[in-house]
């Protein structure tokens, strides 16, 4: 495992992805940042990061001899790495906010950006991008964002965490290479953030409505049992959960 340490750069996915394009680069490398000037999250939301508090990562993943029939599978890959390599520091209430936000009871500790590198339909290596939030302990105008320090109130060296998460990610995608994608599943919707909860949804027009999660399709789509006693499936640009 190749780890490469930038005291700034502009994204680490997006160094990576240049790294991939202009050279053949190892499994698993990875790019840790002190600090990023264009951190990106999910629905191309900014990403900030106290500088040297926490860590800001991407990894290389190849997948070219992966049979990989459920691109979802990577998602969970992340997320479940995290989640135990966290239990693993005795971070308490730990859930997967769908589909890879990892929060501490209900505060948001850890966000995922997946980006997939194609050759014609297949996808042949994931960059995948993690920040954790991990020594910062003041986060003005998000009430939802915690820390692993505020949490429990001890101090973490930083590269320890990113090496336990390292080798999750590690220990995971070998899983999901052996062909454990329903077991992985199973063990993602147990601890899916709110699942079998009533809950509040925000859909793509901004209306609210309200339903109970049940789990994941195989592809990633969100399963709720709304009020007509039907199961609908939404993907992640249709529905927002609303805590």
């Amino acid at each position: 495992m190749i780890i490469i340490k930038l005291n700034a750069t502009d994204s680490t996915n997006s160094y990576l992805r240049r790294l991939y394009s202009s050279s053949a680069i190892e499994d698993f490398t990875t790019v840790i940042a002190k600090k990023q000037t264009q951190g990106r999250g999910q629905r191309g939301a900014e990403w900030e990061s106290q500088e040297a508090k926490n860590l800001t990562f991407s990894v290389f993943k190849s997948l070219e001899d992966f049979s990989l029939t459920h691109p979802f599978g990577i998602s969970m890959v992340v997320a479940l790495a995290l989640r135990k390599a966290l239990q693993s520091f005795l971070i308490p209430q730990l859930y997967v906010k769908w589909p890879n936000d990892i929060l501490s009871a209900d505060k948001k500790i850890c966000g995922v950006l997946i980006e997939n590198v194609m050759k014609q339909q297949d996808i042949v290596a994931s960059i995948i991008g993690i920040g954790l939030n991990v020594n910062q302990v003041e986060f003005d105008n998000l009430p939802r964002a915690s820390s692993l320090t505020k949490i429990t109130g001890a101090i973490y060296d930083l590269d320890e965490v990113a090496l336990a998460v390292l080798n999750q990610v590690q220990y995971y995608f070998d899983l999901l290479k052996e062909g454990g994608f329903e077991n992985l599943k199973t063990e993602y919707e147990s601890c899916l953030f709110r699942k079998n909860k009533p809950s509040t949804f925000k859909d793509a027009e901004g209306l609210l409505f309200s339903g109970f999660i049940k789990g994941v399709s195989n592809f990633g789509n969100l399963q709720v049992l709304l009020e007509d006693n039907i199961i609908k499936e939404f993907d992640l640009k249709e529905i927002t959960l609303m805590y």
